[in-house]
């Protein structure tokens, strides 16, 4: 019988997604200001791989990456989603936007091994983790580069967004050998 031993700590990322600068900006400081300093953003890539969230969304949608520098426990994912979907609830209501949904944030966590995301939509390769949350590993590790698995949704197959997830688990790798110093 295996024995149950502390879970190493996650890399947290978000992905946010909107037609509008502004509300990436606000994205980017609602989860800095609750989940702490980003450690490292992505470009705002074209999200144009589907068109499943024109919509709700609108056209023109721009995606970026933030990775966090606290490192934390994977089961702190179902809070992130939680408050992404609150967030993204509060952006809407503050109007200005024609579209329902003008703002898209999505958290989840890398380790040398894995990207993970959340979600609240259940299927076959997710695996429910609590309060109407679930979790899928959207890419793995493998032969030096991140492998996309069959549910893998074609945006996250690029290789300019693989070239960000290395950056990340890179800092990981890094933070994981030199934990930050006390205070």
């Amino acid at each position: 019988m295996g024995s149950v031993r502390s879970v190493e700590p996650v890399l947290f990322v978000a992905a946010a997604f909107s037609r509008y600068p502004a509300a990436l900006d606000w994205a980017l400081a609602k989860t800095s200001a609750a989940w702490g300093p980003v450690t490292l953003t992505s470009p705002r890539f074209a999200f144009d791989a589907t068109d499943y969230y024109q919509p709700t969304m609108g056209q023109g949608i721009k995606k970026c990456f933030w990775a966090y520098e606290q490192l934390g426990d994977p089961a702190l994912l179902v809070e992130r989603k939680l408050a992404a979907n609150a967030w993204e609830i509060e952006y809407a209501a503050l109007g200005g936007h024609n579209e329902p949904r003008p703002l898209n944030i999505d958290p989840g966590y890398l380790t040398q091994a894995k990207l993970v995301l959340a979600s609240t939509k259940d299927h076959a390769h997710r695996i429910y983790l609590a309060r109407g949350i679930f979790a899928e590993v959207t890419l793995f590790y493998k032969n030096r580069q991140w492998q996309p698995r069959d549910w893998t949704f074609a945006d996250y197959r690029r290789p300019d967004y693989h070239a960000f997830f290395d950056q990340c688990r890179q800092f990981y790798h890094t933070r994981r050998q030199t934990p930050p110093a006390s205070s």
